[in-house]
């Protein structure tokens, strides 16, 4: 799901680099199968590094965009485990709201994503995206878990974001964790892999 207004925050400021995590420095994706993990909601947060331009490339799934998974591999918060789900994502009130990142941040951080991406269209169509949302244990600010997410197939330009990974995807995996029919691992996966297919791989899709 998105960062507030433009986008979402924890590390170093950032001119165009290599791939950062938290404390600035060149991060890898880790292990195959094995989701980064970043530094979780920070009471401060500033502007994390960005790939360099032209670096990172979509892909694309019966026309929706997928990041590129080597500058976008997502990120965990360590805030939010399996044992902790009630009192976290899953809690009464919600969770997300108090630990997004402010867009003064977040706005900086999309302009130079768009540049890692070469994206080139109006930033009114275009959401910056936690790839592994919030509400799902993402980290809010780790610059591996935030791409700059085109709009979907048949989208009028100038209309505004419009996506199906947040309102369905997002929505029925928070779902599914928050009652027990998947487990939070489970969920992490399977949207940072593809969120096109992460519903029918779990047995979610309606």
């Amino acid at each position: 799901m998105a960062s507030s207004g433009s986008g979402s925050g924890g590390g170093t400021a950032g001119k165009n680099g290599a791939s950062a995590g938290p404390s600035g420095s060149a991060a890898a994706a880790g292990p195959v199968g094995e989701i980064p993990q970043g530094a979780g909601p920070q009471t401060t947060y500033t502007v994390q590094q960005q790939p360099p331009a032209g670096s990172c490339h979509y892909r694309y799934e019966k026309g929706e965009p997928l990041p590129d998974p080597k500058c976008t591999p997502g990120a965990t918060s360590p805030a939010v485990t399996q044992a902790n789900l009630a009192t976290t994502i899953c809690r009464k009130g919600g969770y997300t709201k108090g630990i997004r990142p402010p867009e003064a941040v977040t706005g900086k951080e999309k302009q130079l994503n768009a540049a890692s991406y070469g994206y080139k269209g109006s930033f009114k169509d275009a959401e910056y995206d936690h790839l592994l949302s919030l509400q799902l244990g993402g980290d809010p600010n780790d610059s591996r878990n935030l791409w700059v997410e085109p709009a979907d197939p048949g989208h009028k330009p100038g209309s505004g974001v419009n996506n199906l990974k947040d309102p369905v995807v997002e929505t029925k995996l928070h779902t599914a964790v928050c009652s027990g029919k998947v487990t939070l691992k489970a969920a992490q996966n399977a949207i940072v892999t593809d969120w096109t297919t992460a519903l029918s791989k779990l047995g979610l899709a309606a």
